[in-house]
This record gives structure tokens, sequence and C-alpha cells, in this order.
């Protein structure tokens, strides 16, 4: 495995970001803690979480990933070891809704004390707000970096006009411009990513760390036919999948499979590894061996021609 540099910051990362949505929803608290230690010990060094998870799931408010990682780095004394990215503005609390500046403040607080350090190294806008303008969202960004409580900030869900408009309000007023674009982007899920947006990262040495990597299982080959869909919580999201290109695109990773010996997941991820401007894409794992299937993805080398294919399959 050979870390990446992330976009033009002084960091680098291994290839691959382990997800924390499932922590404290799919995967309890000690398979958590068991998947936390695996993911370091091959060698993973960033961890992505946001405030909002899993605020989805009855019974449950926000904070619970946060919560579930800041106990194992407690237990685990690895805060050193990891980098840690979360997210605001999807959770409404106290200072307001998205991304106002008063929101921005409360929420860093609340993610740091369920975390339990003293700094967040990446912080994320989960979305974009365009009833805050964006030099006041940069600037309540500025006052977490200035005071050392953030590290880097990143933009996850941002079209290209907003995320260029955003970063040269940055550079004009000597603001914190965002270093890292998360956006959804796999094999099956393009049309948000490729195109002006990518070309825009690649131009400006924005890292880019692609969510659904996996595209929620479905790239797993879980899902491969209508009888498949009550496999998971998830499963319901799969429909369009099978009923549009997704059948092709499992076909051709069957053959790359078939030729590498890769399983399909390592596939979804090794291509978008790949990818023009992808420093690593995010993948979460319920189980130990689930994790160690997604670390292996970082030793998959797929050839010209099978990336080829793999990319028109998706086309």
């Amino acid at each position: 495995m050979t870390p990446r540099r992330l976009g033009s910051t002084d960091l680098e990362i291994a290839p691959l970001v382990l997800g924390g949505n499932v922590f404290g929803w799919t995967a309890d608290e000690a398979t958590s803690f068991a998947i936390l230690d695996a993911f370091v010990d091959a060698g993973g060094t960033m961890i992505d979480t946001a405030d909002v998870y899993s605020a989805w799931v009855p019974g449950h408010s926000g904070g619970e990933s946060e919560g579930v990682i800041g106990r194992w780095l407690k237990r685990s004394g690895k805060r050193d070891a990891v980098l840690l990215a979360t997210k605001v503005g999807m959770l409404p609390g106290d200072g307001g809704e998205k991304l106002a500046p008063t929101r921005i403040a409360a929420a860093v607080e609340a993610s740091l004390r369920r975390l339990g350090t003293d700094r967040i190294d990446l912080y994320y806008a989960h979305q974009d707000d365009d009833a805050v303008p964006q030099d006041a969202v940069l600037e309540a960004f500025g006052r977490l970096v200035d005071a050392g409580k953030v590290r880097l900030v990143g933009a996850s869900n941002f079209h290209a006009m907003r995320l260029k408009s955003a970063n040269d309000i940055a550079q004009g007023a000597k603001l914190p411009h965002y270093r890292v674009l998360q956006p959804e982007y796999n094999l099956v899920s393009r049309r948000k990513f490729e195109g002006e947006l990518q070309d825009y990262c690649i131009e400006h040495n924005i890292a880019v760390l692609p969510y659904y990597g996996l595209a929620s299982g479905f790239l797993t080959g879980k899902y491969r036919s209508s009888d498949d869909l009550g496999k998971s919580v998830r499963g319901g999201r799969m429909t369009e999948l099978l009923e549009g290109k997704g059948g092709a695109v499992l076909a051709a990773m069957d053959a790359v499979a078939a030729e590498t010996g890769a399983t399909l997941a390592q596939i979804a991820l090794a291509w978008l590894m790949a990818q023009p401007g992808v420093t690593a894409p995010i993948a979460s794992a319920t189980s130990v061996e689930q994790l160690r299937e997604l670390t292996g993805a970082w030793d998959v080398t797929l050839s010209k021609d099978q990336l080829d294919r793999l990319t028109s399959a998706g086309a």
C-alpha cells in the first residue's frame, strides 16, 4: 500500500478512507471498535463521519457515530495514529440549521466533545447552503482554523460552480478554502462528479474522497434480482440500479474478477482509486472480515483494458 498526498496539503493518507456511518447503527459498539482497530492495524489512516450519523434511525438524534469513534479513541489511545474527518450542515441544532455561522460554531463544539478530541483534521460543509453568504461560511470555518479546532476544511455535495465561487472568495479574502471534495461517485453513479467538477478539482489540486464507493452495497454483487432486495436495510434503493445499467456493470465486474481473483468490492474500489483526481474512496464495513476485504483493494491493480471495460459498462 502506497500512501497518497491529500491534494495540495502536506498530509498523506492511505488510498481508502473508512466510513463511519455504520458505527452505532448496523455495527454495534464492540464490532465498531474491532473494525477501527483492524483498519489502523492494516495501515489505514483516515476515518470519516458526520454529526448527522445516524439521525435517520428511530430513537437516534445524531452524533451516534462520533460518540462511538470517541469512545474507541479513548480506549485505544490511537488519536495521533488517525486523521478524523467529520461534517456540519445536515443536523439541525443549536445556532440554527445547515451552514449558519452560529450553527457551525455550536456544531464543532458538539463534535469535538463526542469525539473526545481537541481538533478535527478535516471539517466538511456537508452540503451547500445558498441561504448563507459564502464569505460568512468561510469566515466561520476560518475562526475554527485560527483557534486550532480544525486543521483543514472540505466541501461535500457541492456543484462545480459553487465550489469554484467559494474558493475564489476564499482566495480574495485570505480565508481557508476547500481543500477536499467529497462527492457521490462510483461505477454506477458518475454524473455528479465527472465533467466540470472533476476537471476543476484536477486543475486546482483539490483532493477527492468519494462516498458511496460501493453504491450502498450494490457493487458487491449482493443485489442481482428483485429477490435480493430484502437482504439489508438498504435494499429498497437498488431497484433503479437493477433496472438501469447496474446489470451491465456487474457483468463487467464479474469478468474482471475472474481475471484477477479480486472480489467485486475490491474491483469497484480499485476502479475509483485509478480515476483522475481521486485520492481515496470512502467505504464502510460492518465486520472485520468486510474491512479486510475492503483494505485489500489497495493492493489490486487493474489493467488499462480492465479499467476501460468497467468504465464503458457504466457509461
